[in-house]
């Protein structure tokens, strides 16, 4: 029996189950949300519930519908972020409806419904609110990572991230700095053979020298990691040449 007060999730025709979600949409999924919204999941969630609750049906979390993420663009219908991608849950972005925070832009095929609502699942929204970018990129070791398009400083191989690490072109030990100009990318084996020396007494060369990105520079270099999924729905508002998988 369904309660009154939750959804009921209505899948389309020869759909009887969704689709198992793959194991690399869990690994490449990132939701980023703007300023101003409460980062964390807790907080956010409950913020968002207790409008949805007075204003419509309570959202119930169904199982099977992690694949339906939303593509959040900003009001000038960008995406917010590329890198991570700027996606929400299914049930955010319900709930940011109520809110009229957002405005759908396109649908899934699935549907939720209650005995006094039904909807389908946004595939892509856009907020009504325009957020600027940020003026400078914060400075962070997932940043200098990007910024350095995820390769070693040093030998110029691509790695993953949790592959990298946070090198001190020159040591804090020798009065390093620990700053976008003093810091980069590197691998383990080239972190370890540069030591707490200088490059000049190593036989290593920096592939470029370190400075601080902007903000656009750090969206350009994400464009070149794509997600391994992309909704078909969301072909128009990215500008990836990998291929769309439809669902």
């Amino acid at each position: 029996m369904v309660n009154s007060n939750s959804l009921t999730v209505v899948y389309p025709l020869a759909a009887s189950a969704p689709a198992q979600v793959p194991d690399r949409v869990r690994q490449s999924t990132h939701c980023v949300y703007p300023t101003g919204w409460p980062q964390c999941a807790h907080e956010r969630s409950a913020g968002l519930s207790q409008y949805a609750s007075q204003q419509g049906p309570e959202l119930a979390v169904a199982p099977g519908l992690e694949s339906c993420h939303a593509l959040v663009l900003n009001a000038d219908f960008r995406p917010l972020s590329y890198f991570p991608l700027s996606i929400w849950s299914w049930q955010d972005a319900v709930k940011a409806v109520f809110l009229d925070r957002v405005s759908v832009v396109s649908e899934y095929e699935r549907q939720i419904r209650s005995p006094t609502f039904e909807m389908r699942l946004p595939s892509v929204i856009a907020l009504k609110e325009f957020v600027p970018a940020a003026r400078r990129p914060a400075f962070t070791r997932f940043n200098v990572f990007l910024r350095d398009r995820f390769a070693c400083q040093y030998c110029g191989g691509p790695f993953a991230a949790n592959d990298l690490t946070f090198d001190h072109v020159v040591p804090r030990s020798r009065g390093g700095r620990t700053a976008w100009s003093n810091v980069v990318a590197a691998c383990s084996p080239c972190n370890l053979r540069k030591g707490n020396r200088l490059i000049c007494e190593t036989d290593l060369h920096l592939q470029r020298a370190p400075a601080e990105p902007s903000t656009g520079q750090l969206q350009e270099n994400g464009r070149a990691f794509p997600p391994g999924y992309l909704h078909e729905s969301w072909r128009d508002f990215l500008y990836w040449d990998s291929e769309l998988e439809q669902s």
